[in-house]
Parts: structure tokens; C-alpha cells; sequence
């Protein structure tokens, strides 16, 4: 490209465009400053300060007010009626009350309560005598009997004048007293809140407003006197500092000390104080040059680099037009030949002819850019992400409230290219849908399946209406729509609603899913994704309850109850129109629960054995290979079931006939030894033994005793206690009923034997 920029009239528009705009206001600012410097420099200056003075009042205001309202919680505070504080025992709490109301703004250097006539003045170190006080805080100009007077007398809040005070003898501090009557706004108050005030607390918020500049500032309270001042190389009489309180809210000027003044004041209305900075206006001068100097170098300089700048300006806004403009000559003629056609007129003209044809053909391919547009939304969702310049020039717009996807499908017919005219108006009609009677408007998505395709609602929610009534009402809309236009009957599936366009995908799923497993394959079928999970007719399927039942029947061995379940589960399938994905469903119902109670219980072999194509059966083969299923799991469990008990029953006896001497032995107790329910250790230990507990129990402490009977002399009484019997009669009545002898009988006729069989085995020696 002839990048000579020279032979353009545009780029020679552009650098006298910017010369112009450079250097012709420059010129004209250089001089308005020079004619006008002094008075805005001033202004600014005056301004600055009556904004500070502005910003200082409404603090001290503030803090005034609570200062004030300090004061008033104090008056209505419990803790410090005159009563309170004069009791020795409730006067700690209320020096501490005061104490807490000190703290509570730093304003306060300290705090003093004052009931009228009385002797004691309380703060928040303590109480003393008024004279004791007096004697410690000594001011200077604030005479002992004017500061009692003033404590008994005072009916509105007043401010002292800053006064040096000593306090403790050695110490000197410029103080400011704040007197508040207690109750606040009373014509009667019964005492004084004394606040001493820091004058640094006040002059600190004015040290800065004057910043470099030389001159006064003052507080007036609203009756002239000076509360506090800030001298900065300058200082006034007092005649000529109180004049300054009579100026009203503004800024002045006057001649004081003989020469003239910049004069800043503001009043107060809250408390009628005024605050006022003062300063000789000839300083403004001085500024004034620094800044003219400033202006002359840089006029000098923007002279000197101006035409260097435009130059530079020109081509940076010139180039990206001819680059423009060459892509659009080699774009509009192909060819080679764009030379010979370059329409007439500047670069602009050219560029806007070129832009005319190219939007011709974007019109062409507007509707695929924006179905793939918004497929990528389907996909990934995330609306909100979406190229906001694309969605403009798609005029898409999901900022409603909710957010749903609908996919729509219809059966074709033989009239093949009526079907695609059919479609083609469809998709053009749901294109862009509005439904404004139900605040909701839809863009429709074609779908690479035939004759189906997306439709995007977003809406708001009406109060009066239910958020399910209102998507079926839109859907309803949707519908009434094709069936008044097109002769074809849709059906539909609808995904769930969101209230964030970033879900556009799950409830597209959603859609999707609903309308591959809706309901009814009929025509005219509406299937909404929230209705699947909780359909109303659910009856085909397998209640939880049985399942569980199933479960537990195998778990018990029980094979009749689990064949009652199994068979007319499967035979109810014969006589329904369920779908088969369905009825596989609820074959893996009742497959799950058994292998699932299988592997609970053990049995893992089972699984292994099941035919590989079991559930592709037809239902009478399904039927036979679950009960034979069953039968092997039950037949296990029974097995499993007998050796463990037989093995839990060896411990069992085992631990009896150790434990049997032990009174405390009962079914109970074995039951919760080995976690087994006492009726079924009763029952299994009958099955291994032939005998019951108790019987067994008490043969046990019957032999035990005749043993010890035979080879103890130990009282019987003592014998039947260690065996584990705490009842000896009864025992003793028993031990007769089995043998024929009381226990002493059964000793004395087990010694005489002895004695026998010893004398005869020594007569044959």
C-alpha cells in the first residue's frame, strides 16, 4: 500500500483538525489564566478554607451534640440520682457510671457532676469537696466564687473561653469548661455537667486549614468571646478579632492592620459559634507567579512539540482507516481490479460502501450465527458470559426472572416436502415468540434431530401465580401456537425452571430427558421433567416397602414369602403396556435388592452366577431365574443360619457351665453377652441340649452341691449360697424331690458308704 499519507485530504484534515485543537485554546487559556489567575487562585484558596471551616464546624457540632446527649443519659441514668451517689455503698457504681460516660467520647478530658447546693462534686476518679476541686483545678481567669455561682445558676449549655489551669499545684494545661444543666432543656435543673475540654482538641481540628499561608483562625461562641484561636505570623487586637464575629457566613474581604484581607466565616446553627480564618490577600500574588511561570514554559513547550504532536495524532488516526480501506478494496473485488472501480469520494465513503455490502451478507447468515449462538448456550450455559456485543446484535435478552427449556418434537408425515416447508415456517414462527399476557418471551434453537427442535423461555413470575402453573400455562401457549399454524400435533418435554440464565443447559438435559421418556408415545403428549420422579399413576412400580420386605425375607431364609413377592411382581408386567426400558427398570428393582441383601448378608457367590443376558429373558424365564435366585440365597442363609447357631450355642453352654455358680446367671444376661434376644437363646439352646435353661442350670448346682456335700465339711448353708442359690429352703426342698434325701441325709448316708467301702477294701488286704 502507498503509504505517502501526505496525498490524502483526509490525513491533511486531520492535522490541521488537531493543530486547531492544540494550539488555538492553549492561546486562549494562557490568557484568560493571565488576566484571571489571582481571582481564581483566590477563590479556590477562599473556598478550600470555607470547606474546611465547614468540615471543622460539623465536627465540633457533633461533638457538641454528644457532649449533650452524654449529659441527658446521665440526668435519666438510675445510677446517679443524688441519692445514689451520696450512699456509700451505690457511690462506687456511679463514679464508675461516669467513668463509663467519659470514655465514651474522646473529646473529654474529664468529666464533673454537680448537684445544686451541694457540697461534693463527683467525677470519674471519685468524689471530693467543692473546695478541694477548686483548690486542684485553679483557672486563671475563672474566679472561685464566679466557677460556684456559675455551677448552681447555669440554665443553658455554655462554653468557657480557653483559661490555663493548674492542676495539682504543678501542672498547666489550656482548658476549655463546658457547662450542661441537668435535665437538659429544663427551666428548673437540679445540676451541672462540667466537661473540661483540651483547647488542643479544638485548635487541632483548625491548625491545617490555612496550610502555607500566614494568618488567623478563631472560634466565637455565640456571644462573641473567643473560645480558641490559631495565629500563624500574624495576630490581632482584640477589637479588631471581635469585629470578625459580626460578619455573616461567607467570604469576605477587609482591611485590617492596613492592608487587605481574605475573610472565611461560618456560622453554627446548632449552637450559634463562628468560625473565621483570616489572611493578607497579597500572598495570592506571590502563588500567582509560580503559576504563571508554569504556564509560560508550558505554553513554550506544547508551541514547540505542537505540530510534532499533530503530525504524530493524524497518522495514528489515519492508519487503521487505510488498513480498513485496503482490506475492504481487496475484499470487494477479488479480482485484482479494485483500482478500476473505487467509488468516488474519501476513504470514509469507500469504507461505508464496503460495510453496506458486507451487512448484506451477514443479513444471509444472521440465522445460522445465531442458532449456533445459541446451541452454544444449550450446551454450555452460562448466559451471562455469552459475548454481550453478539447478544445485542442477536437482540437476545435473558434479564427475566426465570428461566426454562422446552424441546419440541412432531411426527412426519409421507408428504416429505410439505414436511420441510412445514419446518422451515416452524422454526421461522418460534424463532423469536412473545407471550406478553404471561411476561415471557422465547427463542427457538434448531436441533439437529428432524423435527425437533429447543425453545428458550425467559419470564417473570407473577405473584398471584404458582411457578409450575405458569411454565404450563407459556408450554399451554407454545403449543396453541403450532396447532393454530401448522397442521401437526408436537409433542413436548419440559425442562425444570431456574431463576439463573447460567442453567440454560440442565434444564435443556432435562428437556431432553423428558421427552425421550415420556409417558405416552401418542401425539400431543406434554412431559414436564418435575413430574417424572413423582408421577401420579406410579403404581407399576415396586413400593419401597416391599422391596424392603423382599429384602428381609431373604435375609431370614424365608422363601415362600420372598416367591409371593417375586412372582406376581412379574406376572403383573405381563398385563401392563409399560414400556420395556420400564419394565427393565423394575426387574433391576427387584435384581438390585436381591444381590444388594446378598452381599449383606455374605453370599457372594450368587452374584457370579447370573446369566450374563438374565434380564433380556422374557419374563417367564425372568420369573423362574428369580425364584431359583431366591432359593439359592434362602438355602444359604439357612445353612449359614444352623452353623452359626450351633457354633454360637457351643459358647453359650460353654460359658454356662462356667458361670452357672454364679447367682446373677439368667437368659438376660446371656443375651446381652452374646447380643442374641433371650427367647432365641432359649429356643437354640433347647434344639443342642434337649433340655430348657432353667432345668439345665439347676442340674448343674445340684451336682455341684452333692459333689461338695461328699467332699467338703462345709455348712449347707454356705455350699447352696457359693453355687449360686440364695434361697435355701426352697433349695433344700428340691434337693429332696430329685433325690429322696435332705442335704444332711445325703452327707451322712454318703460318709457311712464311704466308711463301708473303706473297712471292706482293708478286710481283703
Amino acid at each position: 500500500m502507498n503509504r505517502n499519507y501526505f496525498k490524502s485530504k483526509l490525513f491533511l484534515k486531520y492535522i490541521w483538525s488537531y493543530l486547531f485543537i492544540l494550539l488555538l485554546p492553549l492561546i486562549l487559556i494562557t490568557v484568560f489564566i493571565y488576566e484571571n489567575a489571582v481571582s481564581n487562585l483566590r477563590s479556590e484558596i477562599e473556598q478550600s478554607h470555607l470547606n474546611q471551616l465547614t468540615q471543622t464546624k460539623t465536627i465540633i457540632d457533633g461533638r457538641m451534640k454528644e457532649l449533650s446527649e452524654i449529659a441527658s443519659r446521665v440526668s435519666y441514668d438510675q445510677r446517679l440520682t443524688p441519692y445514689r451517689v451520696h450512699d456509700p455503698y451505690y457511690s462506687g457504681e456511679a463514679i464508675q457510671a461516669l467513668d463509663q460516660y467519659k470514655a465514651s467520647s474522646s473529646i473529654i478530658g474529664e468529666m464533673f457532676l454537680y448537684f445544686h447546693k451541694d457540697d461534693k462534686i463527683y467525677s470519674s476518679k471519685g468524689m471530693s469537696n467543692l473546695n478541694v476541686f477548686i483548690s486542684n483545678y485553679s483557672f486563671h481567669k475563672w474566679k472561685q466564687a464566679d466557677l460556684t455561682q456559675d455551677l448552681n445558676s447555669v440554665i443553658f449549655p455554655s462554653m468557657r473561653p480557653a483559661d490555663l489551669v493548674n492542676r495539682n499545684t504543678h501542672l498547666q494545661q489550656s482548658m476549655l469548661a463546658y457547662l450542661v444543666p441537668i435535665t437538659p432543656n429544663s427551666p428548673n435543673p437540679h445540676g451541672t455537667i462540667m466537661y473540661l475540654i483540651q483547647e488542643s482538641e479544638l485548635t487541632g481540628l483548625i491548625d491545617s486549614i490555612l496550610g502555607k499561608f500566614q494568618g488567623l483562625s478563631y472560634i466565637f461562641d455565640n456571644n462573641g468571646q473567643i473560645l480558641t484561636n490559631n495565629r500563624q505570623g500574624e495576630s490581632l487586637v482584640d477589637a479588631d478579632a471581635k469585629s470578625l464575629f459580626k460578619l455573616s457566613s461567607g467570604i469576605h474581604s477587609k482591611t485590617i492592620n492596613g492592608s487587605q484581607h481574605s475573610i472565611v466565616s461560618v456560622k453554627s446553627k446548632e449552637n450559634g459559634w463562628t468560625y473565621v480564618t483570616l489572611m493578607p490577600s497579597a500572598q495570592f500574588f506571590s502563588s500567582v507567579l509560580h503559576v504563571r511561570s508554569f504556564i509560560i514554559m508550558l505554553f513554550c513547550i506544547v508551541v514547540l512539540v505542537g505540530a510534532a504532536i499533530a503530525l504524530l495524532l493524524a497518522r495514528m488516526q489515519y492508519q487503521p482507516i487505510s488498513v480498513l480501506l485496503e482490506f475492504a478494496n481487496s475484499k470487494s473485488k477479488p479480482n485484482g481490479s479494485a483500482a478500476q472501480s473505487v467509488p468516488s469520494g474519501n476513504e470514509l465513503e469507500r469504507i461505508r460502501t464496503a460495510l453496506q455490502d458486507y451487512s448484506s451478507r451477514v443479513d444471509l447468515q444472521e440465522p445460522y450465527a445465531r442458532n449456533h449462538f445459541l446451541s452454544m448456550l444449550l450446551k454450555y450455559g452460562n448466559a451471562q458470559s455469552m459475548t454481550p456485543a453478539l447478544m445485542s446484535a442477536f437482540d437476545l435478552q435473558f434479564d427475566r426472572s426465570h428461566h426454562f427449556v422446552m424441546v419440541i418434537g412432531w411426527v412426519e408425515s409421507e408428504d416429505h416436502l410439505g414436511d420441510r416447508q412445514d419446518r422451515q415456517e416452524i422454526i421461522e414462527l418460534l424463532a423469536q415468540v412473545e407471550f406478553p399476557e404471561l411476561a415471557a418471551h422465547a427463542y427457538g434453537v434448531e436441533l439437529p434431530q428432524p423435527n425437533q427442535l429447543a425453545l428458550i423461555v425467559s419470564f417473570n413470575l407473577d405473584d398471584t401465580m404458582q411457578e409450575f402453573i405458569h411454565v404450563s400455562h407459556i408450554v399451554e401457549a407454545a403449543r396453541s401456537k403450532m396447532l393454530e399454524n401448522f397442521d401437526v400435533i408436537p409433542m413436548i418435554g419440559v425442562g425444570i425452571c431456574y431463576s439463573n440464565p447460567n442453567q440454560h443447559n440442565q434444564s435443556f438435559i432435562e428437556a431432553c430427558s423428558a421427552y425421550e421418556l415420556r409417558m405416552s408415545t401418542g401425539h400431543g403428549s406434554v412431559t414436564y421433567f418435575e413430574n417424572l420422579s413423582y408421577t401420579p399413576d406410579h403404581t407399576y412400580w415396586i413400593p419401597n416397602n416391599v422391596l424392603l420386605k423382599l429384602s428381609q425375607s431373604l435375609k431370614l431364609g424365608s422363601y415362600d414369602v420372598a416367591a409371593q413377592i417375586i412372582s406376581p411382581t412379574i406376572r403383573s408386567l405381563h398385563s401392563s403396556d409399560l414400556s420395556t426400558l420400564i419394565m427393565r427398570c423394575i426387574c433391576f428393582d427387584l435384581l438390585n435388592t436381591m444381590l444388594k441383601t446378598a452381599s449383606e448378608l455374605g453370599i457372594h457367590n450368587v452374584m457370579q452366577e447370573i446369566p450374563h443376558n438374565m434380564i433380556v429373558n422374557s419374563l417367564d424365564e425372568l420369573e423362574r431365574s428369580f425364584l431359583n435366585l431366591a432359593s439359592r440365597i434362602c438355602t444359604q442363609v439357612e445353612r449359614n443360619t444352623k452353623k452359626e447357631e450351633h457354633s454360637l450355642m457351643d459358647q453359650v453352654v460353654a460359658y454356662i457351665d462356667s458361670h452357672f455358680m454364679d447367682h446373677t446367671l439368667s437368659l438376660e444376661t446371656l443375651s446381652f453377652e452374646f447380643a442374641i434376644s433371650p427367647s432365641h437363646i432359649s429356643r437354640s439352646f433347647k434344639e443342642k441340649m434337649g433340655l430348657n435353661f432353667i432345668p439345665y442350670i439347676w442340674n448343674k448346682r445340684l451336682e455341684e452341691v452333692m459333689h461338695q456335700l461328699k467332699t467338703t465339711n462345709d455348712a449347707l448353708k454356705d455350699i447352696i449360697i457359693r453355687v449360686g442359690y440364695l434361697d435355701t429352703p426352697n433349695f433344700i426342698r428340691k434337693f429332696k424331690k430329685e433325690t429322696g434325701y435332705t442335704p444332711g441325709q445325703y452327707r451322712k448316708l454318703y460318709s457311712e458308704n464311704e466308711l463301708a467301702d473303706t473297712a471292706l477294701n482293708f478286710d481283703e488286704e
